[in-house]
């Protein structure tokens, strides 16, 4: 079939008439489902009011400090429950698309249509926590400022020893502990501590950073270099202990000294000095950010909703509406029973008849009438063209069946005849009737050797062994072959090249069909007359010539000279043709290669035949 009988009209496709169908059905039952809700309903349930802000405020802080001191969120689900469990409420978390973390409901359970908030330990505005609000980071972020064990026990014993020295000036000191795990004294009344007392008992090794945070530290410095150049602040601007530090303190962080440009007089007025504070905390926070990243929890959206206690919606549904519903939906459904009959109809009865087509017997051949231009009359098309190939496919098994027994019969005829003289002592079984009856015998051996290369073709169980052939040397090993013939004939046999092309192919079998094209051009080329053998590259193909000065072909039969068991001369007579199997032959073994096979001919000049195949690169050593 070609390509214009498959093009079919938009609107008379297959796919778009279901679409119509089923848009026409959707929109029938979207009608009349909003004219139900219009109608039916006042209003809809509303989800129970949420817990205290408190409470949610408690969640958020919860969940919070667990992503500021977990890098994933694996564990979370036993605190989900907790929480769950004592302010009564659905929570969920899940990733930026929805995935889900954990959640306090059963599987499967919706979401709530937005999330509440997100928690986010790094980017925070919620926490109460003195510092969260200012410096938009989870105190409870320590990260690399976490204290080893041994760093937390020194300093826990300075802190204690400050508390004694403290104490003994009549000032009542607590010790706490930052998340980082570093103590940090304050007075228990908030009342200031005496520069005196502080000289006695200050040693400052609590205001010194330890090796840990002193690596930390030196990490920050470093990635907040880049952002300080850019900025045209000292890249090596110091970062105060204890002024913004994750675990150390909440407030924000402090820079000191001021920066070499402003105290060297390089601005202008408080504005400028300002300006470059303001850039040198920007760099410093989105260094402190990136530090910290891989030590928190990814961003999770948190979902907050009415927990297993609560209210189930609940629909007011009177007689008369009830009756409404059960009318709109009884005429949606004669609707889409009408539309659906109506399009299956349509359907069906072309299917119906190319089944009927189909279960005729074979001898029937039968058409199934094309009635439509759509998808299923492109399909009877299709079954028409299928019948009439199968019909020609009878039409070439019967003839080729008749065909191999003529073949067989004629040289098993002559043998059983010659045998038969010779066994009732007509003639003598000499060496000429020898001679004869292995002829005979040869020629039956070919015939069936022809048949057993086209059905292995056919088969696909024709087995090449590919490698790169030079074309110069198979032409010189096809006219070697065919030399004694030739002269025999009185045919000359030339070869031309042009290059040094090479062929990917199986060098026997490309003998074989080469072989194939010399016999039958020698066969059909007068005496003095010549068969020229041509290779020629022609970019990723190989052309083979083999060209004669013979009788040629008649237009009318040069399409059929590939077929089965053809010849032109109807006779059917071997002094003029072979048994017709040579250059189907050619034919198959080229297809297997992956090339193709022409014929040309001009009645009375010659015939040329042209084989295009696979070319290969020379070996490295060729």
């Amino acid at each position: 079939m070609n390509t214009a009988r498959t093009r079919v009209p938009l609107r008379k496709r297959l796919l778009v008439r279901l679409l119509i169908a089923s848009v026409l059905i959707a929109v029938c039952s979207v009608a009349a489902t909003a004219w139900l809700a219009v109608t039916t309903t006042t209003r809809a349930l509303r989800e129970e009011q949420g817990q205290a802000l408190a409470d949610d405020m408690d969640i958020l802080a919860r969940l919070s400090g667990y992503a500021a001191t977990h890098p994933d969120w694996k564990g979370v689900q036993a605190t989900v429950r907790d929480l769950s469990a004592r302010t009564g409420r659905r929570i969920a978390l899940t990733t930026a698309d929805r995935t889900t973390l954990a959640d306090s409901a059963p599987r499967g359970t919706s979401l709530p249509p937005s999330a509440a908030a997100t928690v986010d330990p790094l980017r925070t505005d919620t926490y109460s926590e003195p510092g969260a609000q200012l410096s938009g980071t989870d105190p409870r972020v320590v990260g690399p400022y976490r204290l080893s064990t041994l760093e937390r026990t020194k300093l826990d014993a300075v802190a204690r020893a400050r508390q004694r020295c403290l104490s003994g000036f009549g000032i009542d000191m607590t010790v706490t502990h930052t998340p980082s795990g570093r103590p940090v004294v304050t007075a228990a009344d908030s009342t200031a501590v005496s520069g005196y007392a502080f000289e006695e008992c200050g040693d400052g090794q609590l205001d010194t950073p330890a090796p840990t945070e002193e690596k930390a530290l030196t990490a920050l410095q470093g990635r907040a270099g880049g952002c300080l150049t850019r900025a045209g602040l000292d890249p090596d601007t110091p970062l105060l202990f204890g002024t913004g530090l994750p675990g150390v303190s909440g407030r924000a962080p402090t820079l000191a000294p001021v920066f070499a440009k402003v105290a060297a007089g390089g601005t202008d007025g408080a504005d400028d000095g300002k300006a470059a504070l303001r850039a040198a905390q920007t760099c410093f926070e989105t260094a402190r950010h990136a530090q910290l990243d891989p030590y928190v929890a990814p961003v999770a959206e948190l979902f907050l909703g009415v927990g297993d206690d609560g209210a189930a919606p609940r629909w007011v549904m009177s007689p008369a509406n009830k009756a409404k519903v059960v009318g709109a939906a009884g005429l949606v459904l004669a609707v889409t029973v009408a539309v659906t009959a109506v399009v299956a109809t349509r359907l069906v009865r072309p299917l119906r008849a190319l089944t009927e087509a189909a279960g005729q017997p074979p001898d029937r051949h039968a058409r199934v009438p094309v009635t439509t231009r759509d998808e299923t009359g492109i399909l009877a098309e299709a079954f028409n063209d299928l019948a009439e190939r199968r019909e020609r496919l009878e039409a070439q098994r019967k003839a080729l069946v008749s065909d191999v027994a003529h073949e067989l019969r004629s040289p098993l005829t002559n043998i059983r005849g010659w045998l038969e003289v010779a066994r009732d002592g007509l003639v003598e079984p000499d060496t000429e009737l020898l001679g004869a009856l292995h002829e005979e015998a040869l020629l039956l051996q070919r015939v069936i050797d022809d048949l057993r290369d086209l059905a292995a073709a056919d088969a696909g169980t024709l087995r090449l062994h590919r490698e790169p052939v030079p074309a110069d040397d198979l032409l010189a090993q096809v006219t070697a072959a065919h030399r004694v013939a030739a002269d025999t004939a009185g045919v000359r046999l030339r070869t031309e090249t042009e290059g040094a092309p090479w062929l990917d192919a199986d060098p026997v079998r490309l003998r074989q069909a080469l072989g194939n094209l010399v016999t039958n051009a020698v066969r059909h080329t007068p005496p003095d007359g010549t068969v020229t053998l041509t290779a020629r590259g022609d970019g990723e193909r190989v052309v083979l010539e083999v060209a004669d000065t013979g009788t040629g072909i008649a237009a009318e039969d040069l399409p059929h000279v590939f077929e089965r068991f053809w010849r032109a001369e109807k006779s059917r007579s071997r002094r003029t043709g072979g048994s017709g199997l040579g250059l189907p032959i050619v034919r198959q073994l080229t297809d297997a290669h992956g090339g193709t096979a022409r014929a040309a001919s001009t009645p009375g000049a010659g015939s040329v035949f042209t084989l295009r195949l696979p070319a290969a690169t020379p070996p490295a050593d060729g």
